[in-house]
């Protein structure tokens, strides 16, 4: 198998998992010490380190939205070698504003061992500043 073939693989192992939202397979999706970086001054910007961390971070985002309302809509995979970049879009309700959200996502996955080593993160933070926190405050 070549690198973007395992790198594709383990994609859609984790893509798979976060549809259906298989939680232990989502967590082994990460390598141990794996890193989560989202840009940006949002209360959620910053760095996860480590699978419990980045378990944590992912859980807790879902309930930034009423629950049932969150939706994912996969787009473009490209994977070259241990990178893959996804595009996606996130719908739902805020919880704490009652305001629809519907943002589309960019992320740099990168592949190390059959597992996700790394993430960037990019999206629009006004529009989630304005939708899912209440009094649009972003961190300084």
């Amino acid at each position: 198998m070549t690198n973007s073939t395992n790198t594709r693989t383990t994609m859609q192992r984790y893509l798979d998992a976060l549809l259906s939202g298989d939680l232990p397979t989502i967590a082994d999706s990460f390598a141990e010490d794996a890193t989560w970086t989202i840009h940006g001054t949002l209360p959620l910007s910053g760095e996860y380190r480590g699978r419990s961390a980045i378990m944590k971070f992912l859980i807790s985002a879902g309930s930034l939205y009423s629950a049932g309302t969150q939706r994912f809509e996969l787009g473009d995979l490209v994977v070259e070698n241990d990178v893959a970049v996804l595009e996606w879009t996130v719908t739902g309700i805020g919880t704490a504003t009652g305001s629809a959200y519907d943002n589309a996502y960019c992320g740099v996955f990168v592949i190390e061992y059959g597992r996700i080593a790394k993430v960037r993160e990019y999206f629009d933070t006004q529009h989630v500043a304005l939708t899912l926190y209440e009094n649009a405050t972003a961190r300084e």
